[in-house]
């Protein structure tokens, strides 16, 4: 276990302050989470309070904290110190209301079941655990495949689908526990342009309808496309807020370290400059 003191901030330190904590209408409020692995700090003393509206991007290099985060925000992971609430309480009192997109990488893909099978799973929290899922649940789950484009491969093996249709079931799984807020691992890595559009619209329909999604991103070009808000992360919170205020220059300097130039920069930087 890391028992030192604080590690320094990185490259920066976080803009802007944590705030109080809020009201039981706040998606996420997190204060002072800590992770470490070995002696390897990975997460140090972050304050987040999530927005009640807006898709919410969580960004920074690799080894950042990005997973880490989500996965503490869970529970996934032992935690150094920190609190998590959702809606006002302790995640562990409201996992109705949290849906969860891990890491493709992170599944084992060989498990024998369909993708019907896999997006009922989501319904759990509505059946229980001991109960048989039934017609009114299976109908349920297959308009979640519906809505992902996955409707025609209900029936097939989860393991014989594409990597992105793989992404798109465990959307659909997701979307079948009719969440308030939503985490979600990098949903657009590794995927085609069709699965991508998929997962943009299902994203913004879950944001027309009042829920809140925080998605871990890799690509700093799609931040303001496809986000409102932003976290930047580099085992610190480096700063957090609106994309357009906060992903500045100076903000990404911060959080991956040194000089972002030509085609690393965000378009909109690029033609700012």
């Amino acid at each position: 276990m890391w028992v030192g003191r604080h590690p320094a901030s990185g490259p920066g330190t976080a803009l802007g302050g944590p705030r109080l904590a809020g009201s039981a209408a706040v998606p996420l409020v997190v204060r002072d989470l800590s992770v470490a692995y070995g002696n390897k700090p990975a997460l140090w003393s972050v304050d987040y309070d999530a927005p009640e509206r807006g898709l919410i991007a969580v960004v920074g290099p690799n080894g950042a904290g990005k997973s880490t985060f989500i996965k503490a925000c869970l529970g996934l992971v032992p935690t150094l110190s920190g609190t998590v609430t959702v809606f006002g309480a302790p995640v562990a009192r409201q996992r109705r209301l949290i849906g969860y997109v891990p890491q493709r990488s992170s599944v084992d893909w060989d498990f024998p079941v369909t993708a019907l099978e896999v997006v009922a799973m989501g319904r759990y929290g509505h059946i229980g655990w001991i109960r048989r899922v039934d017609r009114r649940h299976r109908e349920a789950a297959l308009a979640c495949l519906d809505k992902v484009g996955m409707a025609d491969l209900a029936h097939r093996q989860i393991g014989q689908l594409s990597g992105g249709q793989q992404q798109r079931v465990f959307l659909a799984r997701a979307l079948a526990q009719e969440a308030r807020v939503y985490f979600m691992d990098e949903p657009f890595a590794g995927v085609d342009a069709a699965t991508e559009h998929a997962i943009l619209e299902v994203l913004r329909t879950l944001d027309r309808e009042g829920r809140t999604v925080i998605c871990v991103h890799h690509d700093l070009q799609t931040v303001a496309d496809y986000f409102q808000h932003v976290l930047l992360l580099n085992i610190r919170k480096i700063a957090d807020g609106p994309v357009a205020a906060v992903l500045t220059e100076e903000a990404i300097r911060q959080t991956y370290g040194g000089r972002i130039q030509g085609a690393e920069a965000p378009v909109f930087l690029r033609r700012g400059a």
